[in-house]
Order: structure tokens, then sequence, then C-alpha cells
């Protein structure tokens, strides 16, 4: 099995900001010409998350809106108790949707939705600078 390992940098603002990576996922897998391939795209961090999502203006709020019902900004978190960053929130929603998604390249093709895209979210409190990784097995 060949497995190939590239990496980019995403600037956020934080606070939830949804950035589509599609294009710098697929730029970095369409480069190596391949024909059938798991891709995982993977991100470093404890409060930012790689999903997949339509990436349209309506999906952009509604996503927010929800996990602010699950893990609200002014809650009281035991690790803001522990660490007095602000960010207990961050981490609770980075937990729930994860920090990777793979994606199947079939006849050299990305198996992406119609409508799909692949998205990186900054939960955190302030802008960061993230490290996104794909992850290539042939």
């Amino acid at each position: 099995m060949t497995v190939i390992c590239e990496k980019f940098s995403v600037s956020t603002k934080g606070n939830t900001d949804i950035i589509d990576i599609t294009d710098s996922v697929k730029n970095i897998v369409y480069r190596h010409s391949l024909t059938n391939a798991v891709i995982h795209v993977y991100v470093a961090g404890s409060t930012v998350s790689v999903t997949n999502i339509e990436f349209e203006p309506g999906l952009l709020v509604d996503l927010p809106e929800a996990l602010e019902k699950i893990a609200p900004v002014d809650k009281d978190y035991h690790h803001d108790e522990m660490w007095h960053d602000g960010n207990g929130y961050a981490h609770v929603r980075a937990s729930i949707v994860g920090n990777s998604t793979m994606v199947p390249l079939i006849d050299g093709a990305l198996q992406l939705g119609q409508w799909q895209q692949i998205v990186l979210v900054d939960f955190d409190n302030k802008p960061r600078q993230r490290t996104v990784h794909v992850i290539i097995q042939q």
C-alpha cells in the first residue's frame, strides 16, 4: 500500500468560522493523478473540526445555531475552571463534530455529492492558524 501525506495551512477567525477547504484538498489529490484511493482529511487541534456540509448561506447559520443549543458559549465549563481560557464550549463542539473525514477517490474523481463540500470549522474563541493533513492511501 502506498501512503502519501501532505498538508496545508488555513487562517481562521475562530468563533465557529466555517471554511470551505474542498479545493485545497482536490488540488493535493488530483496533483498525484491517481485512479482509486482513500482520502483522509484530518485537522490537528482540540478546538477545530473537519466535516462535510453543503457550503451554502443557510447551513452556515444553521450549523452554528444547532451547536449553540448543544454546547452554548455562555455556559460554565469545567475546562474553563482549570485553564481560564473561556473556550470549554469549543472543545465540546469539536469533540462532537470530529477532527477528520474520509472521501473515496474512484476512477480518478473524489466521490463528493453534488452539494457536498469538505469544511474546516474553527470553534476556538480567537483567530488561529490551522494545519490540515491530507493522507492518501492507495
